[in-house]
């Protein structure tokens, strides 16, 4: 979420000119955020059990989690790829103006690649334990689900508001933290305590996606209901993401500069 043009507002790109490292460098960031929020999630959320949840960090720990990793990831990674971790924020920043439109499948692969690694090595640590995977995948693994699937018992008209809503929340917050007028050097921070907070706000309704690779992530672990639940976690995110960055030139417009 670097800022790489002398422009009143920086493309949300890193300031790497090969397409190929940036990916790399976005795989990597997605992979850290799945292993961190989903990990805390599947891992540590109701540790020992949902029963005799004794030192479990419960949603406020999942929360900080998902918050956390988007930090660490992008003053890491951020100069190098812009950052996004997320197909909806890539999409967001496209049709802003403020990434090129012909990058985004690059990204986008890299970040479904990047998560499914991540989930992959919670799978793996899980199953070490006798019995844990099997059940952590009856529970979904920590996948996004709404109904009987909902951490508070919420409809799909609840997680369809949440995900687009706070998708598109997320990317105006991305969006103006990383202009070229906004606290640059803080942008990471302010993001991450954004996504932070809306998962304090959303988790019960719907798991918390803003996030298609998240989800996918989770998902391909959780199997079952989660798969047949999926298509929300990747249509709304993605829908809220688009307006956001829709409408962020005729909101923002003496900010707005166009990718090249």
């Amino acid at each position: 979420m670097s800022e790489t043009t002398a422009e009143p507002s920086a493309p949300i790109t890193g300031s790497g000119s090969d397409l190929i490292y940036r990916m790399v460098a976005e795989a990597i960031g997605t992979l850290i955020l799945v292993a961190g929020g989903v990990g805390t999630a599947v891992l540590d959320a109701t540790f020992p059990s949902a029963d005799n949840n004794v030192v479990g960090v419960g949603h406020l720990g999942v929360a900080l989690a998902f918050g956390l990793t988007v930090v660490v990831g992008a003053y890491a990674f951020g100069p190098i790829s812009g950052g996004h971790f997320n197909p909806a924020i890539t999409l967001g920043a496209a049709a802003s103006g403020r990434f090129p439109w012909k990058e985004t499948p690059g990204y986008i692969v890299a970040q479904l690649v990047g998560g499914i690694l991540g989930s992959s090595v919670i799978a793996l640590i899980a199953s070490s334990k006798s019995g844990f995977f099997s059940a952590a995948r009856q529970s979904g693994f920590a996948s996004n689900g709404y109904g009987a699937h909902s951490p508070g018992g919420f409809g799909i008209g609840g997680a369809i508001v949440v995900e687009i809503v706070f998708m598109a929340i997320f990317v105006l917050i991305v969006l103006g933290t990383t202009a070229r007028v906004g606290f640059s050097g803080f942008a990471p921070l302010a993001i991450g305590l954004s996504l932070t907070l809306i998962h304090l706000i959303t988790i019960p309704v719907d798991n918390t996606s803003v996030n298609p690779a998240r989800s996918l992530a989770a998902a391909v672990y959780g199997g079952g209901w989660a798969w047949s639940q999926l298509w929300v976690f990747i249509v709304f995110p993605i829908i809220g993401g688009l307006i956001a960055g829709f409408a962020y030139r005729p909101l923002f417009g003496k900010h707005y500069t166009a990718a090249a």
